[in-house]
């Protein structure tokens, strides 16, 4: 390779470093202008998981060769590249949103509402459609199975933990990001069971919290008595509740990103014989919902366990089943 080939590689490589590190700082909660109170209003608008959410998809647009500012037709080209590798068309136009906030911060002309780029996502929905793809619940028979197998081949604290996060993730119904960012100082334990407070999530950006509670079990797959478990294994008294552990069963000090909690159950899941790629994280919450509606629980009630504000949204987690249930969900 030429000098001149390899400055022009050098230079390209600089160039999509330093834009995704000045979209990123841009949308850091941190990075704000001191005594501008309307800088600081306007980067608590956005949650941080939306930021970071984001950031990966500029991250991932730069990497594939797009630049910023870009024209329509680069973005098209792009988005048609896209949706022929199988992304969704829901990731696209959060895709299509860090592009345009990237070319706003950076004060130049967003393609992002152009004639091209319109009628290349309206041909990708009447081809590929918009329906989202639903992972399968985790209903009570494959919980019981994940739980019997992560005993099998997971070192004692390790074990526990994922025993923890199964029940407890099933039983709370509560979203990815919540139970990871769960800390010691939420948890409040009783003779009847166990109160998690919730300072915010998702749908609760003003902050008003909620407190999910649940209730103990009977036999030997409580998860209040798998929480308390882990917990005496590990060794936690203050911090984050779930942490990563290495292969030697050694804790770590920070705690678990949502994404882990999704790698968690499809392991578990394979471990079963069922294919992983039917699961996630949302698994446990769908699993709750689906439960719950199969025992005849009214909405309102299962909302006031999940959060969901509203019924259409909750229809979204409760999936057909062929199975019956017993009486209760754990």
């Amino acid at each position: 390779m030429s000098n001149k080939h390899s400055n022009i590689l050098v230079a390209d490589k600089y160039r999509t470093h330093q834009t995704a590190k000045n979209f990123r700082s841009k949308n850091k909660p941190s990075q704000v202008i001191k005594g501008d109170p309307v800088q600081e209003y306007i980067d608590a608008s956005q949650a941080s998981a939306t930021k970071r959410a984001y950031a990966s998809d500029l991250r991932h647009f730069l990497t594939h060769g797009g630049k910023v500012p870009c024209t329509p037709k680069q973005l098209a080209k792009y988005l048609a590249e896209s949706a022929n590798d199988g992304l969704a068309v829901a990731t696209m136009d959060r895709r299509i949103t860090a592009i345009h906030k990237a070319h706003i911060n950076q004060k130049r002309a967003s393609p992002a509402h152009s004639e091209i780029v319109r009628q290349v996502m309206q041909g990708i929905r009447r081809t590929l459609g918009t329906k989202q793809r639903q992972v399968k619940p985790l209903m009570k028979d494959d919980l019981l199975a994940a739980l019997e197998a992560i005993e099998k081949v997971h070192m004692p604290v390790r074990a526990a933990r994922d025993r923890a996060i199964l029940l407890v993730g099933f039983a709370s119904a509560m979203r990815r990001s919540e139970l990871v960012g769960v800390r010691m100082e939420h948890l409040t334990f009783s003779p009847t069971g166990l109160d998690i407070e919730l300072p915010t999530s998702k749908t609760d950006q003003e902050k008003h919290g909620r407190t999910v509670f649940i209730p103990r079990g009977r036999g030997g797959h409580c998860p209040v008595q798998a929480l308390m478990h882990w917990l005496k294994s590990a060794g936690i008294r203050t911090g984050h509740v779930f942490r990563s552990v290495n292969r030697y069963d050694g804790i770590a000090k920070q705690g678990l990103t949502p994404q882990s909690v999704a790698l968690i159950v499809k392991a578990a899941m394979v471990q079963t014989g069922a294919d992983a790629y039917n699961f996630s994280g949302h698994s446990l919450r769908a699993g709750y919902c689906t439960s719950a509606a199969e025992q005849g629980q009214p909405t309102w009630q299962i909302r006031e366990q999940t959060g969901h504000r509203s019924d259409t949204t909750l229809a979204k987690y409760i999936r057909s089943t062929s199975r019956k249930t017993t009486p209760s969900l754990l």
